[in-house]
């Protein structure tokens, strides 16, 4: 349930983000944001790790920095798997997008999940 809920909010995000990024970031619609939502956190599992292991060196030596530029080349991933229904200008807006939706993602899952513990 917690990862379906969290692929909806990813593309409550990714809606958010085009609005606000209309020349750099579009999303044809809602279907398109669930679908993306949904491969972003297919390759979150099985491609971020890779690399985060294979750059691991420079991610140590940024303090974990990197792991922005590694969020950045999955959205740039699940863009080009989209196709022209979910479209980013460039590396700049992927990494933009990334640190954005991480903070974002961190601030709403502690809110949603630590007040179901208590």
């Amino acid at each position: 349930m917690r990862w379906l809920i969290s692929i909806i909010i990813n593309a409550v995000l990714f809606m958010a983000l085009a609005g606000f990024f209309q020349d750099s970031f579009y999303i044809s619609g809602f279907g398109a944001a669930i679908i993306g939502s949904f491969i972003l956190s297919i390759l979150n599992v099985l491609v971020r790790p890779l690399l985060i292991i294979l750059t691991l060196p420079f991610t140590i030596l940024t303090l974990g920095f990197f792991l922005f530029v590694i969020n950045a080349i999955t959205l740039l991933l699940t863009d080009n798997m989209m196709g022209d229904a979910f479209e980013l200008s460039g590396f700049g807006m992927a990494l933009i997008i990334s640190v954005i939706m991480s903070i974002a993602n961190t601030i709403i899952q502690k809110t949603i999940f630590d007040e179901k513990k208590n």
